[in-house]
């Protein structure tokens, strides 16, 4: 089977390119800086299922991000989780958080409504992403010109 992204996934995010092995989106709430890493690998539900390289880069992967929004976000701390009870494919969810932030210190989930994205935060926020991230092999996707 080939890898397609799980539709809440889909539902819930902007896709903003890819690494290596996953594809990187960014949540639809604007709240936080909210970002989520999916190997694109099938039928994968835990870290566990990938090869050891695919382990392994996939490590690589979420160190070079976290590191690269807190530095460019000036993160009070970044939180970092796979959770997969509502979506089952693997993910692994890097959130930017601030001690000002509706939810701090508590988890971000069901604590406030999500807010919608404004057309130039989002592509604020989808420039700076690139430009943090490009360095590192990241790959923005093509847009026609």
């Amino acid at each position: 089977m080939s890898f397609k992204l799980h539709p809440k996934l889909a539902a819930d995010c902007y896709y903003l390119g890819d690494f290596s092995l996953s594809a990187l989106l960014l949540s639809k709430d604007a709240n936080y800086p909210w970002y989520i890493l999916v190997p694109r690998q099938a039928d994968i539900s835990e870290a566990f299922q990938l090869s050891l390289i695919d382990q392994q880069t996939l490590q690589r992967e979420s160190m070079q991000l976290s590191e690269a929004l807190n530095n460019g976000f000036a993160a009070d701390k970044m939180n970092i989780a796979a959770l997969g009870n509502m979506v089952p494919q693997l993910h692994l969810h890097h959130i930017v958080r601030y001690k000002t932030d509706a939810a701090w210190p508590n988890p971000i989930w069901g604590c406030v409504d999500a807010k919608t994205y404004s057309d130039s935060l989002l592509n604020k926020r989808i420039d700076k992403t690139h430009q943090l991230l490009t360095p590192l092999g990241f790959t923005p996707p093509i847009t026609p010109s």
